[in-house]
């Protein structure tokens, strides 16, 4: 680490581009402390995937509770390890909640999420990560998820669409985004240390990582 290493930093994409893994790796690159979305803590999750009307709306309610918990424990994080890594936007949730839950319901979610306050520090650098809807769906199924069996094609592609357009207009923080279709972040130590030399540089504005596979095998 040095001064110049961004305190804060998140890595965004969804559901299967590797955001998790790369979290982990960086927070082991950086000695940092390490803040998960914890997906697999929501007791609502895999019955939102069997049956998705009945379920959207405990599902996102659980999710807003728990980051509420995750905001007040990211406020108090040890001061003397300063990098901190996490693997969710708190935005994130509210781009879900829009996707799952009808108007009556959304409006319901709006009017806790306004209660409860949170207060999110600003990223330092947000991570993005890209991947098309086929090498996703092979990403998903092969780490084997019970949860996530259910899940169909179509509410992945949504989700994709989804942050698409809200990273198109996002100029919170400093954004580097990855097209992850081809690298190995979790196996290929090579591809991940290209990826990290792209972290290293961002410091603000919009940047764009996009490796090709002759690129990568280098």
């Amino acid at each position: 680490m040095n001064a110049s290493t961004p305190e804060f930093i998140v890595v965004e994409g969804p559901i299967g581009v590797g955001k998790t893994t790369l979290a982990r790796r960086l927070a082991d690159s950086f000695g940092s402390d390490l803040l998960l979305e914890g997906a697999d803590e929501n007791p609502f999750l895999e019955r939102f995937y069997q049956d998705p009307r009945s379920a959207a709306l405990q599902t996102q309610l659980f999710f807003l509770f728990q980051r509420g918990q995750q905001m007040r424990e990211l406020r108090q994080g040890d001061m003397f390890r300063p990098v901190r890594i996490a693997d969710f936007l708190l935005e994130k949730d509210r781009l879900f909640a829009e996707l799952t839950l009808d108007e009556e319901e959304f409006k319901l979610y709006e009017q806790v999420y306004a209660h409860l306050s949170l207060d999110a520090p600003r990223p330092d650098l947000v991570i993005y990560l890209q991947a098309p809807l086929d090498v996703l769906l092979k990403r998903v199924n092969k780490r084997g998820r019970a949860f996530e069996r259910g899940m169909e094609a179509e509410y992945l592609e949504k989700i994709i669409e989804g942050y698409t357009k809200f990273f198109y207009y996002y100029n919170e923080s400093p954004l580097l985004i990855v097209n992850a279709a081809e690298i190995d972040i979790a196996n290929n130590d090579t591809h991940y240390q290209l990826l990290l030399e792209q972290v290293r540089k961002v410091r603000s504005g919009r940047h764009y990582f996009n490796p090709t596979p002759s690129g990568l095998a280098l």
